[in-house]
């Protein structure tokens, strides 16, 4: 595979001040000591710092010691001070470190580029660092002066977009007259959410707005493109699953748009809606963003709002192309994300390019400078961080705003997080599976960083497995104490989730279940039921599906029953929640098992929010969570013999209830679109469990009660 090298400034002038001395050192050796004159003083002229002369070598002995920052006259000592070898480039970098300072970091210390550095105004010494910064206002005048020593000391200079972002005149957020906005939605936007609507119309209508979780970005978006009214036809692109949310909170706070002008793209039967005249708004999802973008760029939408854009990590990816297409031609663009970049600054490029298109220049240039980029031999690792103060600087100057709710939600109750160790002797550990299991570990510590996630998937995977035993326990252990409320439950692989619902039923506990096949329209439903009957105890949810776009503020609890690679997405998850309209603190809970994926992937998270945190994207940590242990009070009847295996069918689904009916008719129970179930004379399993208590033969409450309390 041929790789295309490319040399910096830097790295060409060292390499041609080597081969220049190579050659003279050839020179001297085989040369007359007149010719080596000759020679000599061509090197110097070729070599000089100054424009001035610089001291004239006429001997050989003497230009082995030569310098062209000596001056004549001047002692051994003084020369040792100030020696930069001819063949040596000493290098730096300049960076900023606040709106109005920079500063340089110089390859390794150089007196010559120390006395520049003294002649200006603004200096100032970081003796902590060892590092010199300066002014902004004085950033042209030290670069002048540094460029005069060039080619043996080079500063990189600031990239024409930072000088770009840091002289452009912002529009004083104070002065935006948001009285254009209907009034329906202006009248219901709390303070900082106003605040959020005039920083998006001083940055013309082209910004993102990256609040915490739960403090509406929809209705700050909303107002924004209200505002906006006259640019109107208004492209809203979302997930899937948020389809009809947005659908429904448009025809709530804008209701001077007619329902029937807003169209949900959702197959090509809805085409000719979207290209007539009358429509307004158009929702699309990702996916079908990429299917009919020529459809939508033919629309010309002047307005679009994209939710949920930390989805758009990838630049090539067919849905952000699509796109970058389409916001090139509207006068506005807003886009939406609690968790803007989920693990690094690389993912934050895209919906950076879809704001201010070109801007960074290249994806490389970006990951140059702000990844830590460096070419390998598969291309291109943009998986690092550097210069993250300088970014968070930009972010917030020209594209974004940030709060969290701890900033503007005073009446909010906290989040505490807790981590569970759970009992090693309930986990489903065989010496084959440890064996497995520490080869996995190893495999992923030695795996080279491009198959390091694959690595980490197959380990997560078949920890899972193991785990599914201890998370069953503790759910149990949790239902038994009389203290806790409701409570979610989120979970990565199909197999814990299930497990997680039979436990559920056997436990005889109301619950809703969301995973990525749960359709659409029925999830409102779902939340619907969890949020406001008391009867419904508790969430599952997969942590990919169902981490954003729902309310569950009627939960105490969070608990996660597997991990997540992205910390973005716990947090988001976490935010279900914890988030506007909760009365009450929110426990997020994480089980834990010791020899399995979750020793490697917690302080990878903790590493990951670190990086997210040097760029202003998140104060979240896990370093301050509470660990705890799982009660390792085994209950004597998991040594018993297992109980005969029942019959589904006998049973009301999703309980262990079994079904009384005196019709044969109606032995099946209905399930309706919002999970209630029914007979078919319409008597909900909730009417029935006095008496379906009463006749089963196999539940025995006082019995039960007695084995658990029996320690071994």
């Amino acid at each position: 595979m041929n790789v295309k090298m490319s040399c910096t400034k830097e790295e060409i002038e060292r390499k041609r001040l080597a081969a220049l001395q190579k050659r003279q050192n050839k020179s001297d050796q085989n040369q007359s000591p007149n010719n080596s004159t000759i020679e000599s003083t061509k090197l110097s002229r070729d070599t000089t710092l100054w424009h001035s002369p610089g001291p004239v070598r006429n001997s050989h002995n003497n230009s082995r010691n030569f310098h062209p920052y000596v001056k004549a006259g001047n002692s051994n000592n003084t020369e040792s001070q100030n020696i930069v070898p001819v063949g040596k480039v000493v290098t730096g970098t300049v960076y900023l470190i606040s709106e109005g300072r920079f500063e340089v970091n110089p390859s390794e210390f150089c007196t010559p580029l120390v006395n520049v550095f003294k002649t200006i105004p603004s200096k100032s010494y970081d003796a902590s660092t060892k590092l010199w910064n300066f002014s902004i206002s004085d950033y042209k005048d030290l670069m002048n002066k540094v460029a005069h020593m060039a080619p043996h000391i080079v500063l990189g200079p600031l990239p024409p977009y930072v000088l770009k972002v840091l002289n452009e005149e912002m529009l004083d957020i104070n002065s935006v007259d948001i009285s254009p906005i209907e009034s329906t939605i202006r009248h219901k936007l709390m303070p900082f959410q106003e605040q959020g609507v005039r920083f998006g119309i001083s940055r013309r209508g082209r910004c993102m707005i990256a609040d915490d979780m739960g403090l509406g970005k929809t209705f700050q978006a909303l107002a924004i493109a209200s505002y906006y009214r006259h640019d109107w036809p208004l492209l809203v692109v979302t997930t899937s699953s948020m389809r009809e949310t947005w659908q429904t909170k448009i025809h709530e706070l804008l209701p001077s748009v007619p329902l029937m002008n807003i169209v949900t793209l959702t197959t090509s039967k809805d085409t000719q809606l979207v290209a007539d005249k009358h429509t307004e708004v158009v929702i699309v999802s990702y996916k079908i963003t990429g299917m009919h973008t020529d459809l939508l760029k033919s629309k010309k939408f002047g307005v679009v709002i994209i939710d949920e854009s930390h989805y758009l990590k990838s630049h090539k990816a067919q849905c952000t192309v699509a796109l970058n297409s389409i916001t090139r031609q509207c006068r506005r663009a807003v886009l939406l994300s609690g968790t803007p970049a989920l693990s690094r600054p690389a993912e934050l490029y895209t919906q950076l390019a879809l704001i201010e298109p070109g801007l960074f220049g290249s994806y490389t240039e970006y990951g140059k400078r702000y990844c830590a980029g460096k070419q390998t031999n598969f291309g291109w690792d943009m998986t690092g961080q550097s210069n993250s103060t300088e970014l968070q600087i930009i972010l917030q100057k020209k594209f974004l705003i940030r709060r969290t709710k701890e900033q503007v939600l005073t009446t909010l109750e906290e989040k505490t997080r807790e981590s569970i160790l759970l009992d090693q002797t309930l986990l489903q550990f065989t010496n084959k599976n440890r064996e497995e299991l520490s080869q996995m570990a190893e495999k992923y510590k030695s795996t080279k960083s491009g198959d390091k996630h694959t690595a980490l998937i197959n380990y997560f995977s078949e920890s899972a497995k193991v785990k599914i035993p201890a998370i069953c326990k503790y759910i149990r252990q949790l239902l038994a104490d009389g203290s806790t409320g409701k409570f979610l439950v989120f979970a990565h692989h199909r197999n814990v989730i299930e497990a997680v619902c039979l436990t559920l039923d056997e436990e005889r506990i109301n619950y809703i279940c969301i995973v990525g096949s749960t359709p659409a329209n029925t999830r409102a439903d779902l939340v619907d039921r969890f949020q406001h009957r008391e009867s419904c105890r508790v969430a599952v949810l997969s942590i990919t599906a169902a981490s954003a776009g729902l309310t569950l503020t009627a939960a105490d609890l969070v608990l996660f029953a597997e991990l997540h690679w992205n910390p973005g997405i716990l947090t988001q998850a976490e935010s279900r929640a914890h988030r506007l309209g909760r009365r009450g603190a929110v426990v997020a809970r994480y089980l834990l098992a010791a020899g399995t994926a979750d020793d490697l992937m917690w302080p990878l998270l903790q590493g990951k929010l670190n990086v997210l945190n040097n760029v202003g994207l998140s104060k979240d940590t896990f370093e301050d969570t509470t660990v705890k242990h799982q009660d390792s009070r085994n209950n004597i009847s998991q040594y018993l013999s297992p109980s005969t295996v029942k019959n589904k069918s006998d049973y009301i689904p999703g309980t262990n209830i079994r079904k009384i009916s005196t019709d044969t008719s109606c032995n099946m129970s209905l399930q309706t679109q919002n999970g209630d179930k029914t007979d078919c004379n319409g008597i909900s399993d909730d009417e029935k469990l006095a008496d379906a208590f009463a006749e089963d033969s196999f539940f025995d409450e006082e019995g039960d009660e007695l084995l658990a309390n029996i320690d071994l």
